[in-house]
């Protein structure tokens, strides 16, 4: 079941870009897999929000939750390092990945259910309380649970393909073998004190050792770069803090043989 899966999974979005005429390319995606009974799921209700739903909360006889990491290609992730605004690329690239997911996630459902299993649909942005800007569902640490990265001192997941991408999941009552977690830091800050350089590119300084102010980086910028790229649809991104690091594209905790440093 997990090879089928993560067959699927990366056969659909390597097609998707030329069946859907996309501005957007992507890599193959990175595809983990969660008990949903893993007593780790009760944690981000501290970690995250109270509110934090649980799989069984979405889908009564949940069994597994599937994660996968979608990385953009370099052309995309390069794009987006000169100016404050960002680029028209990633902007295309956020709204693309968005619909892709949800194509994917619907492929998905349709399959399992020929199988006989159901499944529950969850989306991958906009699903946020629009006053605390925390989600109920959080798909970065969903993919942190499956062992897909960890995290970053930008908040976002470095993967071994680096954090430059997007994340979807979907609960199933189909069992699946889950993916073993990390027990290593991919954040080069975190796992030896050796880098800050996402803060510095954060145009709005809503980014520093001391924290993230989800609400300066949100209104200061994500709405701003909606607003410029109002014609391809809702943009509220940046991505300003995940280019030109050394996590854009890679896992930098390790060296050119795999192993940390």
């Amino acid at each position: 079941m997990q090879q089928w899966l993560s067959t699927l999974i990366k056969d659909y979005v390597s097609e998707y870009s030329r069946r859907n005429a996309c501005k957007s390319e992507w890599q193959e995606p990175l595809v983990g897999f969660v008990n949903a009974a893993d007593e780790r799921f009760a944690g981000l209700k501290e970690s995250v929000s109270a509110t934090h739903a649980l799989p069984g909360d979405l889908l009564p006889d949940a069994r597994t939750v599937i994660v996968y990491f979608i990385p953009f290609v370099e052309p995309i992730v390069v794009s987006n390092i000169q100016g404050e605004a960002c680029s028209y690329e990633w902007a295309a690239a956020y709204i693309e990945t968005n619909k892709l997911i949800f194509d994917l996630n619907t492929y998905l459902r349709g399959q399992l259910n020929r199988q006989g299993y159901a499944s529950c649909i969850i989306p991958a942005t906009h699903n946020f309380d629009k006053v605390k800007l925390i989600s109920d569902w959080s798909h970065r640490h969903i993919a942190n649970l499956a062992g897909l990265g960890t995290f970053g001192l930008n908040n976002m997941l470095i993967t071994e393909k680096g954090c430059c991408g997007r994340v979807g999941s979907l609960i199933t009552n189909a069992a699946v073998e889950p993916t073993p977690p990390l027990d290593q830091e991919n954040c080069l800050y975190k796992h030896g004190g050796l880098c800050q350089k996402c803060i510095g590119q954060c145009p709005e300084q809503a980014l520093t050792l001391a924290g993230f102010d989800r609400h300066k980086c949100y209104s200061a910028k994500c709405l701003e770069n909606a607003k410029i790229y109002s014609e391809l649809g809702v943009a509220d991104a940046c991505g300003k803090c995940l280019v030109n690091v050394p996590c854009s594209k890679r896992n930098p905790a390790r060296d050119s043989r795999g192993r940390f440093s």
